[in-house]
């Protein structure tokens, strides 16, 4: 038991590093590099570094602004919530920070906003997922909402989020304009899409829901020709006031044409409801299968 909980703990903090350094490579190399503010504490720290170009060659490096940031976030937090509460995401921000300084800020899309904007999107997105299923954050505006909501409990955390990635974004189009603002937000779509999918598994599955007279013949046939198991969900037809079994089958994306087939085969009359399954976890549904 105490070495499943240790390689958890290690797989955690290893997908973390991982995350980090994917986000890393999106700021500095396209949202750096083509000037989009996203929000969070790597947007603002985007918008530092242009204003203050004025005075420092090359700007404040992003690296140096989200440790400067996020100490004080972190002393408040240990201090309000404890150091299990903050212990990830000191974590995680060193480890931000220090991609941040390592990877070279080198653009590798120039000229096409709408490319960049898709490109660090999905960047960006798999390096969050990445944290999210280490279970850590990078600190930030994450924790600044957190934080905020223990004083203002009227307000949820992710209301006080929008309220300051919103500023941020803002902010980024007082300093670089509504254009590049614009492909900022496809960029937060994106990534936010590409962050979910990630989480969620890339082999996605299709759920049958069967209304039929004939459900044991329906029923045994799925289970001999596709070799799925099925529920039976008990339930009444509102308008015949029929009680009847109604079925309810998981299966892989290319064997949801051979369902259908074999229920129509049994009773035409059958009415059947396909749905997406994001993610499926149980006997039956090894990846090589789905």
């Amino acid at each position: 038991m105490r070495k499943t909980q240790r390689e958890k703990r290690y797989r955690s903090y290893l997908l973390i590093i991982l995350g980090t350094g994917i986000m890393s490579l999106a700021i500095n190399s396209i949202y750096d590099a083509m000037q989009m503010v996203t929000g969070g504490f790597s947007g603002l720290g985007i918008v530092i570094k242009s204003l203050s170009q004025v005075w420092i060659e090359g700007g404040i490096p992003l690296w140096i602004t989200n440790m400067v940031l996020n100490i004080p976030l972190f002393l408040l937090g240990i201090w309000i919530k404890g150091w299990e509460f903050t212990k990830k995401s000191v974590f995680g921000a060193l480890c931000l920070s220090f991609w941040l300084y390592l990877i070279p800020p080198v653009p590798l899309i120039q000229d096409d906003m709408l490319l960049a904007a898709l490109a660090a999107g999905v960047i960006m997105g798999v390096g969050i997922g990445c944290i999210f299923l280490g279970q850590g954050t990078t600190g930030g505006t994450d924790m600044a909402a957190a934080l905020i909501q223990h004083k203002l409990r009227c307000y949820s955390i992710p209301q006080i989020l929008q309220f300051i990635d919103g500023s941020i974004v803002l902010l980024g189009v007082l300093v670089f304009g509504i254009h590049k603002a614009l492909y900022a937000v496809v960029a937060i779509f994106i990534t936010s899409w590409t962050a979910d999918r990630f989480m969620e598994g890339l082999h996605f599955a299709k759920g049958a829901y069967v209304i039929t007279d004939k459900e044991d013949l329906v029923s045994k046939k799925i289970m001999q020709e596709l070799n799925r198991g099925l529920t039976g969900i008990y339930s009444q037809g509102i308008y015949s006031q029929k009680d009847r079994k109604m079925l309810f089958c998981v299966v892989g994306k290319k064997e949801i044409v051979k369902l259908k087939e074999l229920v129509e085969e049994t009773d035409p009359e059958a009415f059947v409801i396909v749905t997406d399954v994001r993610e499926v976890l149980g006997k039956g549904f090894t990846r090589e299968k789905v």
